[in-house]
């Protein structure tokens, strides 16, 4: 079974985004191992950055305005690769202040999934429901319309 980590800088602080979350990581039990690593902030995006790093494996996947912008199946395809491969995945979610250079340069993908700016807590729902919706999608599910 394929393994998923993600990395985020800072903590789910409200009970209705630790529900999503859980329902998210529930409905990805049957796809993959899931872990969710929560890093602290720390004063600098070099403190953080180094942080990140000791915490990834496999293909890394930084989330950065700046990413390469996919459609969901777009995205299905390339963790449907990952997966077919044998490959580990780990998405990193910066803190508020963004992503250190050396995480962006470190990454094997960067992924924008829009050029707005969004809450780091509600962003990582997001991010939970696009794989979901991945795995749903390489699986032929009608949960993507």
């Amino acid at each position: 079974m394929m393994k998923i980590t993600l990395v985020c800088v800072g903590k789910l602080k409200e009970n209705y985004w630790r529900d999503a979350c859980a329902e998210y990581e529930k409905r990805l039990s049957r796809f993959c191992k899931l872990e969710i690593k929560e890093l602290p902030e720390r004063p600098s995006l070099k403190e953080e950055g180094a942080e990140i790093l000791k915490n990834c494996r496999g293909f890394t996947v930084a989330l950065a305005v700046e990413g390469k912008k996919m459609d969901s199946e777009r995205f299905a395809a390339l963790i449907k690769q990952k997966r077919d491969e044998g490959a580990e995945m780990t998405f990193v979610i910066g803190s508020s202040c963004g992503l250190d250079g050396a995480v962006k340069g470190a990454a094997d993908e960067k992924i924008s999934f829009s050029e707005l700016t969004f809450p780091h807590q509600m962003f990582r729902v997001v991010l939970l429901e696009q794989i979901y919706r991945a795995f749903m999608i390489g699986a032929g599910a009608e949960y993507h319309k």
